[in-house]
Formats: structure tokens, C-alpha cells, sequence
């Protein structure tokens, strides 16, 4: 099925439209963007390339995505924005490319909802099944696993990484790191805990939860410096791939962890 295009769209001669794309009212798509098949652009939405979208997202009125980025040292450089398959961007949602400070790439995965007035900065790396609520903002070169949720208004500083199954409660400012599966809330945010009842629903071990229990115990109560922590770490860890993901996003914290 050819793409569908309204009348009152602009669409550049350079981009690259797959069958059954929709291209609703008032939509203008540049030059270099390439949109997978069954992706729908309700109206009102600008896409500007370097950019690729794959299939079946639906872009909701008075987006922008593949803009440039705001960062004062962006000169113009041809850098990208990659988004995976299945991702919702409610409206007003924004998302700008990368720079060539970092690697010139904004990538965001698949099955992600980044709900009404989304911010993504430049450089940001979103994974898979995250969901971002209302009025969210991502500085620059922030990373997020899969599965995390971000409450309402949530602000993310540039450089933080928030681990997979990770909470944020709404209004949160995070500054520093937030571990795969803990839960953060507050202004600066810190740790509330693991959202174990979560855990259970996705069907994870009782085995897996009370192992993960114990590490949140020893990174967050114990008050040692986590060099002395990390083998007792990583033994819980060597054998449940739920703790394995726990250990690797507390050792790969730069900013060090939200607490």
C-alpha cells in the first residue's frame, strides 16, 4: 500500500516514505528522514533529518523530532536521530539529533510512550519499554535502560544514567545515577527503595527478588564504600541475570548513585 499523504502536507523529495505510512494534515517532513512502513503522523508534526523512524510509530500533533539540538557548540554538523519500531510520542513531544561531541547520535528503541511534552535532548540513548509521562525533560547524553518509568515532570541532568525497571516519582530531579530496578523520588532524588511488587508481576523468581533484596541492602544501608561491596555483589549476581543487571549499573555509575 503506497503511503497515504494529505493534501496539506510538505513532504521534501529526499525523503523516503515505506508503504502504508500516513502523513496527516499540515505534517513537513525534510530532507533525509526515512520512516519505516505503518508509521502514522496524525498533523501538525515536523520531522527533520539526518533521521530514521521504523515501523508502526504514531507521532501525535505539534511534534518535532530531528531537530537540531539547543547545545551552544552544535555548528550545524550533519549528526542523526534513530528511533526503533511500536514508540508513541504523544504531543508536543521533541527530540533533537546528536552532536559530534559525543557520537552525533540520539537513539531511541522500540515500544517506548513519551507522553504529552516530552523533552529528549541531544545525544540521549533510550532503550526499549520505557515509558516517560507528562512534561519529562532528558539533558543531554542521558541513558535509560528498558522498562523504566518517569513520572510526571520528572527532570533528568545531563550525563545521568537511569537503569533498567528504574522508577522516578513525579516531579523528581534526578542528578546522579539510578540503578537497574530501584525507585527514586524527590528534589535532589533520592532512593526509595525497589519496586518489588513490580518485580513480581513481570514474573521474576522469588529466589531473584530476595537475592536483588539483599543487594539493594548492601549498596544502599550498609554505609561501605561500594569497592569494598561489589565481590559480595557480584557473587549474588553470578548466577541471576536480574542481580547481574543490579551490579553492572551501580559499577558503570560515573555521577555516582542517587541515595
Amino acid at each position: 500500500m503506497s503511503p497515504r499523504i494529505h493534501p496539506t502536507a510538505l513532504i521534501d523529495p529526499a525523503a523516503e516514505l515505506a508503504d502504508g505510512v500516513e502523513v496527516g494534515p499540515y505534517c513537513i517532513v525534510g530532507p533525509d528522514v526515512i520512516i519505516g512502513e505503518g508509521t502514522r503522523l496524525l498533523s501538525h508534526v515536523v520531522l527533520k533529518g539526518p533521521m530514521r523512524m521504523g515501523r508502526n510509530n504514531q507521532v501525535f500533533q505539534f511534534s518535532t523530532l530531528g531537530e537540531m539540538c539547543q547545545d551552544k557548540k552544535y555548528k550545524g554538523e550533519p549528526t542523526r536521530l534513530e528511533i526503533g519500531d511500536d514508540n508513541v510520542f504523544r504531543e508536543a513531544c521533541t527530540v533533537h539529533r546528536g552532536t559530534v561531541q559525543d557520537e552525533g547520535l540520539t537513539r531511541i528503541g522500540d515500544r517506548n510512550l513519551l507522553m504529552v511534552n516530552t523533552h529528549v535532548a541531544h545525544d540521549c540513548r533510550i532503550g526499549s519499554d520505557n515509558i516517560l509521562a507528562n512534561n519529562v525533560g532528558l539533558a543531554g547524553h542521558v541513558r535509560i535502560g528498558n522498562g523504566a518509568v518517569l513520572g510526571g515532570m520528572v527532570g533528568v541532568h545531563q550525563f545521568v544514567s537511569i537503569g533498567s525497571f528504574a522508577m522516578a516519582a513525579g516531579g523528581a530531579i534526578l542528578f546522579k545515577d539510578v540503578p537497574a530496578y530501584v525507585m527514586v523520588g524527590g528534589n535532589p532524588a533520592v532512593a526509595r527503595g525497589m519496586n518489588f511488587e513490580g518485580m513480581r508481576r513481570r514474573g521474576m523468581s522469588a529466589e531473584a527478588i530476595g537475592a536483588l533484596r539483599k543487594a539493594y541492602k548492601l549498596v544502599y544501608r550498609s554505609a561501605l564504600p561500594l569497592e569494598q561491596i561489589m565481590p559480595e555483589l557480584e557473587q549474588l549476581g553470578a548466577s541471576l541475570p536480574e542481580v547481574a543487571l543490579f551490579c553492572q549499573s551501580v559499577q558503570s555509575s560515573h555521577r555516582g548513585l542517587a541515595r
